[in-house]
């Protein structure tokens, strides 16, 4: 092969080359023009393997050409590498741009369960008359769920068919009543203090009993406090919650309140109990250290899903459970 027939090589080759690189259409391709062109056994190396024919003062000049059409195909090759990262960068941002006058995509408002909304309305009701908001735990001590409260070792509430046992002496309180007695060992009367939280028992699920329920207790103890303070604030509570509605107290017994009530609303044409409450017996002050010759406390207790079934107007409390979104959008 001689030399102007191999310059003629060189010279198709570039330009067959130039025109590859200028209609790639991605980076990939784009790397595919440089393996085929400038790769170890790519068209311009084929051609250069006849340069072994040539007398040794033409190599040189094929090597000259040969070096300066490598680089002017590696500008070529870099000019529209940059190119193409410059288009995919711009069609990238032009796809993630955000139109702001598009309308957004609807998403339903959400709504506060039954639960959580009384559990508010009666929070805010209860701070407004002063009380103070404290929490205490789930998993209690025999101490502070029974034994502070004035239960007696035999009391029926004890018993596994009522209280659900943990190992180690631990048990699930059955009440917020716990709260009360952690609440009153570290602080001093006066006290006016509102506590909520769930609470389990070993009990028969049915339309107005669950398992595992939301229960709210206040209490206050301060000197000469009496049962007229107690009745006062149920009824206050309670028509601030509902309105007018009727309620009636009802004699009951409770090992930590002395005299002790039950109190009901009419609904639904009936009678039911919404909360348990009373003096807070002597026994009680006595054990977080607190004189009952000095002071006196009214204490209540009252289960929340009632409540909620009073003021949402629901028949069975397993409703308040489910997830049905066709009871719970009426909320």
């Amino acid at each position: 092969m001689s030399l102007s027939e191999i310059e003629a090589q060189l010279s198709i080759v570039t330009q067959q080359a130039t025109e590859d690189i200028s209609a790639a259409s991605g980076l990939d391709e784009l790397d595919r023009v440089r393996v085929k062109y400038l790769g170890k056994k790519g068209d311009l190396s084929k051609v250069l393997g006849g340069m072994g024919k040539l007398s040794a003062e033409d190599r040189p000049k094929v090597g000259a050409i040969a070096n300066q059409a490598k680089a002017v195909l590696q500008s070529h090759i870099e000019q529209r590498k940059n190119n193409l990262q410059t288009e995919q960068i711009q069609s990238q941002l032009a796809s993630e741009t955000i139109d702001v006058t598009m309308p957004g995509v609807y998403q339903p408002q959400g709504r506060i369960h039954p639960i959580n909304s009384i559990i508010d309305q009666i929070t805010d009701i209860f701070v407004g008359l002063g009380y103070t908001v404290a929490q205490s735990q789930e998993i209690e001590s025999d101490y502070y769920n029974f034994e502070a409260l004035n239960f007696l070792p035999d009391h029926p509430a004890r018993d596994m068919q009522d209280t659900l046992y943990l190992p180690g002496g631990q048990l699930m309180r059955t009440h917020t009543s716990n709260t009360q007695i952690r609440y009153m060992e570290n602080h001093e009367p006066p006290m006016r203090v509102l506590a909520s939280g769930r609470c389990y028992r070993r009990d028969t699920v049915d339309a107005t009993h669950a398992a595992v329920f939301h229960q709210i207790e206040f209490f206050a103890v301060d000197k000469n406090i009496t049962f007229t303070d107690l009745r006062g604030t149920v009824q206050l509570f309670l028509e601030a919650l509902f309105g007018d509605i009727e309620v009636r107290f009802r004699p009951s017994y409770f090992p930590f309140t002395e005299p002790s009530a039950e109190v009901d609303v009419r609904w639904q044409g009936q009678w039911l109990e919404v909360m348990g409450c009373g003096m807070i017996d002597p026994n009680v002050l006595k054990a977080v250290g607190c004189d009952p010759e000095v002071y006196s406390g009214f204490a209540a207790g009252l289960g929340v899903e009632r409540l909620a079934m009073v003021q949402s107007k629901i028949d069975d409390i397993r409703r308040l459970y489910s997830s049905d979104l066709r009871f719970l959008n009426q909320f």
